[in-house]
């Protein structure tokens, strides 16, 4: 027998064959549809898998393909004080295998830390390709700096230390709006919204951004006002989900990613 289709409002249905699936999305948004959740058990947790989880370990006993230097790197940068700070291992895969699908040249990463996901993009990346990281701290970048050289990749990855948002404006100034294939913003959470807006601009049609921590360590579901970073990631959150420019997909995965798909 045939499964029963989801109750939707006449008025989204409606809006979709009319208007598209934009004004589908800003029909539904901030209201819940439980119905609407297939295949998912539900006694089942929706949020972070834990970075202790068997779960997790199974995942990366099972999928993650680790370059050699990519895992010196990695195991380095453990050791530092901030080391909490590197994107997860998996996460940056996929961030790799992105890059590759798209037959990405030109990537644009605010927020390099140690440079473990600059790298892995890098060693993806065509030779002529091109990782334009922004960070303000050198001294982190000095940790995988001379891995980006062993691994061969140093010359596709263009450290620029200052604001991002000088960066950026940069790249716009000089012509190169729509020119760029991905970006990836794992930055100060406060300029969410300014870093995104702005990759919107650099990145062509068809080309993704993807959002670092859009979960917050769970603390967008009930943001205190006094944290202003849980304030800037549910509202961009927020407004994503309204974004009539971008498709998105948000997922589980790390501290939660949001891929949003430039239209």
């Amino acid at each position: 027998s045939k499964m029963p289709l989801p109750s939707v409002p006449k008025e989204v249905a409606v809006g979709t064959a009319m208007l598209g699936v934009p004004f589908a999305t800003g029909m539904l948004a901030g209201k819940r549809y439980p119905s609407l959740v297939f295949g998912t058990p539900k006694s089942s947790t929706s949020g972070m898998i834990g970075k202790s989880s068997p779960l997790r370990q199974y995942i990366l006993d099972h999928s993650l393909r680790e370059h050699p230097i990519l895992k010196k790197l990695r195991l380095l940068t453990a050791d530092h004080p901030w080391g909490r700070m590197m994107v997860s291992c998996e996460q940056a895969q996929l961030m790799a295998n992105l890059v590759k699908l798209i037959k990405a040249k030109k990537v644009i990463e605010i927020g390099v830390f140690t440079g473990y996901n600059a790298l892995n993009m890098a060693l993806v990346l065509p030779d002529n390709g091109r990782v334009i990281a922004c960070d303000i701290n050198e001294d982190y970048a000095k940790i995988g700096r001379p891995l980006w050289k062993e691994a061969g990749v140093e010359h596709k990855i263009d450290l620029r230390i200052k604001p991002a948002i000088q960066t950026l404006d940069e790249l716009l100034a000089s012509g190169e709006a729509e020119t760029f294939d991905f970006a990836f913003i794992d930055a100060d959470k406060e300029s969410y919204n300014e870093y995104y807006e702005k990759c919107l601009r650099l990145v062509k049609k068809g080309g993704i951004i993807a959002i670092d921590n859009v979960f917050w360590n769970g603390k967008v579901l009930k943001p205190r006002k006094d944290d202003l970073a849980a304030q800037s990631i549910h509202r961009l959150n927020e407004k994503l989900l309204r974004d009539a420019r971008i498709n998105i997909s948000m997922l589980p995965i790390g501290d939660g990613v949001t891929l949003a798909f430039k239209l």
